[in-house]
């Protein structure tokens, strides 16, 4: 058994991430004929104190030459022996599509993720940019520019201490911006990292968005990031359509889309899921060098969290599906080093929960019983569910992500402690009907059907959405 915080955890699939990021930005510089550039940064670095300057020189010299050599001769995971660093849409909107909004007035849709590769924000590279005028900007409860759930929420209405610009919220009362809100604006500007879930509010905020661009003749821009999951899981309910147009339901996909926010706005117009069957002008500013296989950690871009309590590709991996433990009397792991890796209660019966999840001979991953005290962290705003309490549960310790189906061991996590502890777990309906826009989930785990018939009964609805999202992919 682990206990939170002993040292017998083991590496990470993200541990490395900031080496391995290196690595990767090196080989793309040797790649470039750049081999003196890395000569003189060895030449720089705290070791000249002992080695001679010259052989510095020459290490440094053999290093780069040596990993180029590598990087033409041993294949990436993908098995491309080719490496192109993603560019994202944002990167790509001044330099080479500003005619998509030269001379006119915008509004910006975004958040703390809204960065240029250089770490410029893109409301102040919009901001500073003579051939527009940003006019309003919108974003979540906090400002744009953080994720830190510590700091007082922005008011539904605030001000952008940095631009002086009103900035409103699409978190709270409101999610699609009012008329008078968008008064003057020629075209919303749409650039925020999603985590390739559909519950995650951004998804259903872009829907929100379109119809507002749609009912008043603003043209959208959206600027393309990576699913951090690839793009190529697809999986979970599709919702009711008695749960349609909500804040985490918004149109007909499923809880693992596998899309991006670009090929998902296309989506959005081309299957008339607006209210009313309206359509956006819409235009969607593509990425360079992604692949849908690629995982947010093969494309060389910095990893920001999405969320405070996303702190690696790991968490938003189990957050797929563990995210349905906000509905339960049960951590979710929120005020632990691993949220959403780690979910229990102080009365689950871990030891026979492993054993009953682990028969079930789920792809990609183990279940390992582990104790663990969700305690009140600094970023956090609030004290995490059973805060300070010794739980009892269980570590979804993920042992290949590319065979991993995250919503399904979420699910039969849940379904696991039900049988064991019915009788102790208390349902918050609304959060789960949120989480799963279906009220066939629970009904399905209160009438003792195993995990596989729950996985079973989604299975049409979810071809037919593989089928029709085709069409709308943009990357191979």
């Amino acid at each position: 058994m682990r206990r939170a915080g002993s040292s017998d955890l083991g590496p990470r699939l993200d541990d490395g991430l900031p080496p391995l990021r290196a690595f990767v930005h090196l080989r793309s510089a040797t790649r470039q004929s750049t081999v003196s550039q890395y000569s003189g940064y060895f030449s720089n670095v705290h070791v000249k104190q002992h080695m001679n300057a010259h052989w510095i020189d020459r290490f440094g010299f053999l290093l780069a030459v040596s990993l180029a050599f590598c990087s033409s001769t041993f294949p990436r995971a993908d098995q491309s022996a080719e490496y192109v660093e993603v560019r994202v849409g944002a990167d790509r909107l001044l330099p080479e599509y500003s005619h998509l909004i030269n001379g006119k007035r915008l509004a910006l849709v975004s958040n703390h993720t809204g960065r240029l590769s250089d770490g410029t924000h893109i409301a102040d590279a919009l901001f500073r940019y003579p051939g527009a005028q940003l006019k309003v900007l919108f974003g979540m409860e906090f400002n744009i520019r953080t994720n830190d759930y510590s700091i007082p929420r922005d008011k539904e209405k605030d001000i952008d201490k940095e631009t002086g610009l009103v900035k409103y919220s699409l978190y709270g009362e409101i999610h699609k911006p009012t008329p008078d809100m968008l008064k003057d604006i020629d075209v919303i500007v749409f650039d925020i990292q999603e985590v390739g879930t559909r519950f995650y509010e951004h998804v259903n905020i872009l829907g929100f968005v379109m119809e507002a661009a749609a009912e008043n003749n603003i043209e959208l821009v959206v600027l393309d990031r990576p699913n951090p999951m690839t793009g190529l899981k697809q999986d979970g309910f599709v919702p009711d359509d008695e749960f349609l147009y909500r804040f985490g339901s918004f149109g007909t996909i499923p809880v693992l889309h596998g899309m991006t926010m670009g090929e998902l706005a296309r989506l959005y117009n081309g299957e008339k899921m607006l209210h009313g069957g309206v359509t956006a002008t819409l235009h969607v500013v593509e990425m360079k060098g992604w692949k849908r296989s690629m995982w947010y950690d093969e494309t060389g871009l910095d990893w920001r969290k999405p969320s405070p309590n996303l702190l690696t590709l790991n968490s938003v991996i189990a957050y797929t599906g563990t995210c349905l433990f906000e509905g339960l009397n049960i951590s979710e792991g929120r005020g632990t080093d691993k949220p959403f890796e780690y979910v229990g209660a102080p009365w689950i019966d871990h030891r026979k929960a492993a054993d009953m999840l682990n028969g079930l001979k789920l792809r990609g991953v183990v279940f390992e019983p582990v104790e663990f005290t969700p305690v009140r962290k600094p970023h956090l705003g609030r004290d995490p569910e059973l805060s300070g309490q010794l739980c009892k549960g269980i570590f979804v310790n993920i042992t290949d992500r590319n065979l991993v189906e995250p919503y399904r061991t979420g699910i039969a996590l849940v379904w696991a402690f039900h049988r064991l502890h019915a009788d102790k777990m208390v349902w918050d309906e609304t959060v789960i009907e949120r989480l799963t826009a279906t009220t066939r989930l629970v009904k399905m785990i209160r009438d003792g059907k195993r995990p596989e018939e729950i996985f079973a009964s989604w299975s049409d609805e979810l071809a037919r959405f593989k089928g029709r999202s085709k069409k709308y992919m943009l990357y191979k």
